[in-house]
């Protein structure tokens, strides 16, 4: 239950977090201008939860710029079909409850009814292209693209940094 009542708090704080000037600013000093036009597609939920995310590291410690763009792009891909709100609904249950019901939704060609569930299931490696195209870094491709990934031990910098951005990204 701690888990489907965090994700109730994530939604309403989704609708109801301003997005203010100060953080425009800070995705402006971060983000180069291509990398702010991709921020910009995302819908404005998923921007403040970017937000949130990234606020969620810098207040850990220093953290390198790869990881903090990657923090606040890890979601881009959700631009490529932006997901109706029962679809998120409908993931994250099936997520917890029904994975193989999940993946049987999300797999073919993103076409008809189970295009949003094929959309939102690919939105890791449609946002790391889209970030590649950016001019993003490799790291911080390899970030965006491995958010979701399963990690065990951390083996890499790589995967340390994947593992910082999946915690915050989880509480976020």
């Amino acid at each position: 239950m701690g888990q489907a009542a965090y994700r109730v708090r994530q939604f309403f704080a989704a609708l109801t977090a301003p997005l203010v000037r100060r953080d425009a600013g800070m995705v402006a000093s971060l983000l180069t201008p291509a990398q702010q036009a991709l921020f910009r597609r995302m819908s404005a939920p998923d921007r403040r939860h970017a937000l949130r995310v990234y606020q969620a590291l810098v207040a850990q410690r220093p953290q390198p710029q790869d990881l903090l763009v990657a923090a606040l792009l890890h979601d881009v891909g959700k631009a490529a079909g932006p997901p109706p709100l029962w679809v998120r609904v409908a993931v994250v249950l099936l997520e917890r409850w029904a994975p193989r019901w999940l993946d049987r939704l999300s797999a073919g060609d993103p076409r008809g009814w189970r295009r949003p569930f094929i959309l939102y299931q690919r939105h890791a490696e449609i946002g790391a292209e889209w970030a590649a195209q950016a001019g993003c870094s490799p790291l911080t491709v390899a970030l965006i693209r491995r958010h979701h990934d399963p990690l065990g031990l951390p083996e890499s910098e790589e995967d340390c940094l994947l593992a910082l951005l999946q915690q915050a990204d989880g509480q976020a």
